[in-house]
């Protein structure tokens, strides 16, 4: 999972530096707007805690961690996207890409993330059942 979460963080990186290059130019101020990148800030965050993970001692607690980057990247992306479509944005535009393709992209990772969960549980509860069944064989 630890690559994953890698993977995950550079499509969102790679989402936001894609919105912001095709964002327009602000005119009153003459520059664009850094809102543009939105996506790429959950997306270094799921880096980092990626590569954190890549420790054994630490992986339990950042995957945990980049599980929740990913629920409010999620809910963070599907909320503006949702904004942006009640104001008659069109799909097509910056803002919606960014909203929507943060939300898609956040949601999948987070499934892949509860996915991994409970295969994790189900291989630690067959661990220590096939431990039970040793010890009790072992003490008759």
């Amino acid at each position: 999972m630890p690559y994953v979460s890698i993977v995950f963080g550079l499509l969102l990186a790679a989402l936001g530096a894609y919105t912001y290059s095709i964002a327009g130019i602000d005119p009153e101020k003459g520059t664009k707007s850094l809102t543009a990148a939105i996506p790429a800030l959950p997306g270094v965050l799921l880096i980092v805690l990626g590569a954190v993970a890549l420790v054994e001692s630490l992986l339990k607690h950042a995957m945990h961690a980049a599980a929740t980057v990913g629920l409010l990247g999620f809910l963070a992306g599907a909320i503006f996207f949702g904004m942006q479509l009640a104001k008659g944005t069109p799909l097509s535009d910056n803002k919606s890409i960014a909203g929507g393709g943060m939300a898609a992209l956040s949601l999948v990772f987070v499934m892949l993330c509860v996915n991994s969960f409970i295969q994790a549980r189900r291989r630690q509860a067959a661990r220590t059942q096939a431990e039970q069944v040793q010890a009790t064989a072992s003490s008759s």
